[in-house]
């Protein structure tokens, strides 16, 4: 049985099982009274019933293998029962305990000896609440939760118990199928969970709260499946991978950070990210619905001028496009609304229909009629216990969109602009007709821009490839290799260099002399990364008095020099460099280079393998890329050959992923279109 297989088992249970004494009994009255229909075997040594259910002293006790544990017993009792299960053949068991892998040494040691007799058997957890299953009633939770039963929804994964928790409590109407806390994760990993929920076709879309993904391989190849399903995955990723105590040689290292590795991974796999619970919400709720958004082009209807204003504000900082009103619906807009509303998008159309509701629905259904990807209305629910009661306006409207949407088979949302100013039944009752309900202009509009690129992502899956297993090697015993032998092994992969020879202190001259000035003098030496800093490096010498010069200078640095050919007429300089890291592997890195590549950090982070089309993508969204364009009547780029030479670069990593440490290319020149792109300096480093 796989992971995968077991997993699969525990979410959609035929038979549970519960291990423990009280909180064994909570689990088991809060199944039946949210009516789960299978049978529920406890497990208890001196007891004969729990909960109204008769107990089997022993797991070799039950009727037959359960296909869904929950263990609720301390943490040494936990690793016997879970060695029981395992031989059994249960599907999967939630061990509730802590005191395992969090805790320190003794409780690591535990964790694996838990791991060792599961023999592959799934666990969430230990350290950890459990799941919800609330379309089948399985509530392998020992605790409160604010959830309830679904026909269909969303499924959560978190590593909080208490985010998790919250999330039950949400009330803005998140319809959510699954909840699983999977805790320490002993046996399973973020993909893992993902492909098990992908065999629910009840599942619309897969939030994810992630600290951390060990495993981040099986998560691109689950994120392929999603894509394939077209079941969105959203994430809200806090913390920070673990690098390790590696200090990086290279300049590349200082723009390569985790976080940004782990936006390169989510944006390659279309992978909405999100930075706070309240969009994660809204974004999820949006999937939910609709499963993502065909394009950008959207309209807004409000009562009100500086809604209008402000939503247009807020689409423009996030790429939206509020594109104007196909000219034969503004005229009928127009007519509708008469001569006193000015018809445009977003749409203010006053108070002229407030409370009007055959009004109210002639005019949504114009605008619905429109074209456009997704149709909004700016509604705030009034309150209902201070002042005077509200007249039946919101009511009127909120009725005429629901009418309207259903008219058209348009997209239809309805925004309140404080997240507080729609009720949760509202909120449900607008899903249930088919209307998105969404919470916060901010968040609704950030959620709408992970939908259109959710579709985007989707239109491109089949191109997609997994990425690679990570080979553990020790970096310790990695030798930085000399710029001369760094840059002929990057050349006998397609990189191009200018013209070098390696001369000794008498030689020195007569070997510039041959190449033809201007040429540099760099120290040549294995022991140094950055020549520069050392006064190992002299540019621009234009004679053989220059580089005798500039010998004698060097000379209390080494006696070897690498003389090389003055690469003249660059466009713009970059850096190209690659960096192991311990989860993703070699990840490349394209940027500014230069002296002053730390300073501006201007640059794109990208996963191998890569492709041509996703260096010029990453390439051209660099501020340095005005430079490749032309910059004030300057030359352009030799863009098609700068992407040559990363791509050269890229495959040297991938060959040499079991070897590879770190490496640089700065500068790599981008000389003038039809011309290509030469590396003036490069530093390896790697295993023999």
């Amino acid at each position: 049985m796989s992971v995968v297989d077991g997993l699969r088992r525990l979410l959609k249970p035929r038979h549970i099982a519960v291990a423990g004494g009280r909180l064994a009994s909570v689990i088991i009255r809060e199944c039946d009274r949210i009516g789960y229909a299978g049978p529920i075997w406890p497990i208890h040594p001196d007891k004969t019933e729990i909960a109204g259910h008769k107990a089997y002293k022993t797991v070799a006790d039950l009727p037959e293998a359960p296909d869904a544990v929950f263990v609720a017993t301390p943490r040494e009792p936990t690793v016997d029962i879970v060695a029981a299960l395992a031989e059994r053949g249960a599907g999967a068991a939630v061990c509730y305990a802590a005191g395992f892998a969090e805790v320190g040494e003794e409780g690591a040691a535990l964790q694996k000896k838990l791991v060792e007799l599961a023999r592959g058997m799934p666990i969430v957890g230990p350290n950890c609440y459990g799941v919800l299953n609330l379309l089948d009633g399985c509530v392998l939770w020992p605790d409160t939760h604010g959830a309830e039963r679904v026909e269909k929804g969303v499924a959560i994964i978190t590593q909080s118990g208490n985010i998790a928790l919250n999330m039950t409590m949400q009330r803005r109407g998140l319809p959510i199928a699954y909840v699983i806390a999977v805790g320490n994760k002993a046996i399973g990993d973020h993909g893992d969970y993902i492909e098990a929920l992908l065999a629910d076709e009840r599942v619309t879309a897969i939030g994810l709260h992630v600290e951390s993904i060990d495993d981040v391989a099986l998560f691109s190849k689950a994120a392929i499946k999603a894509l394939e399903k077209g079941v969105p995955l959203v994430v809200l990723k806090t913390g920070r991978s673990e690098i390790g105590s590696e200090i990086a040689m290279s300049h590349t290292s200082s723009l390569a950070g985790a976080d940004a590795l782990y936006n390169a991974l989510f944006a390659r796999y279309g992978v909405a990210r999100v930075i706070d619970v309240p969009t994660f919400v809204e974004t999820l709720k949006l999937m939910h619905l609709f499963g993502g958004l065909p394009g950008k082009r959207i309209s807004s209807m409000s009562c009100s001028g500086g809604e209008a204003a402000l939503i247009a504000d807020l689409a423009a900082d996030r790429d939206l496009d509020f594109a104007p009103i196909p000219p034969e619906n503004a005229a009928r807009l127009q007519e509708l609304l008469t001569d006193k509303v000015h018809v445009s998008n977003p749409l203010d159309y006053h108070t002229y229909i407030w409370g009007d509701e055959p009004a109210n629905e002639a005019v949504f259904t114009e605008m619905l009629n429109s074209g456009f990807d997704l149709n909004l209305l700016v509604l705030d629910q009034p309150r209902t216990d201070r002042g005077l009661v509200p007249d039946g306006g919101f009511a009127a409207a909120r009725a005429a969109i629901t009418r309207a949407a259903a008219a058209s088979g348009a997209r239809a949302a309805v925004v309140s602009s404080l997240p507080e100013n729609m009720q949760e039944d509202d909120a449900k009752a607008l899903l249930a007709d088919g209307v998105l309900p969404m919470q916060g202009m901010g968040d609704a509009l950030t959620a709408i821009t992970h939908g259109v690129e959710f579709t985007a992502a989707r239109a491109g899956w089949e191109k997609l490839v997994p990425l690679r297993k990570v080979a553990r090697i020790d970096v310790g015993k990695a030798r930085l290799l000399s710029e001369y032998e760094s840059k002929h092994l990057l050349g006998r992969h397609g990189l191009e260099l200018p013209p070098s020879r390696i001369a000794g202190t008498v030689e020195a001259a007569s070997t510039a002399a041959a190449l033809g000035f201007p040429v540099a003098i760099k120290i040549h030496s294995d022991k140094i990364a950055h020549k520069s800093d050392v006064g190992g490096v002299k540019l621009g010498l234009r004679s053989r008095a220059d580089v005798t010069d500039a010998v004698a200078s060097m000379s209390h640095l080494g006696d070897r020099f690498l003389v090389e050919r003055m690469v003249e007429g660059a466009v713009a300089e970059l850096i190209v460099g690659v960096v192991r890291d311990p989860q993703f592997g070699p990840t490349l890195t394209v940027g500014a280079g230069g002296v002053l590549v730390e300073m501006l950090k201007d640059a794109a982070v990208m996963l191998l393998p890569v492709t041509a089309e996703e260096i010029r993508e990453k390439l051209m969204s660099l501020r340095v890329a005005r430079l490749l364009e032309g910059f004030r009547g300057k030359p352009r780029g030799d863009i098609r050959g700068t992407i040559k030479a990363i791509l050269a670069i890229a495959d040297f990593a991938e060959r040499h992923a079991d070897r590879l440490v770190e490496l640089d290319v700065n500068p790599l020149f981008v000389l003038p279109e039809g011309r290509g792109a030469i590396a003036a300096d490069a530093l390896v480093r790697m295993l023999d």
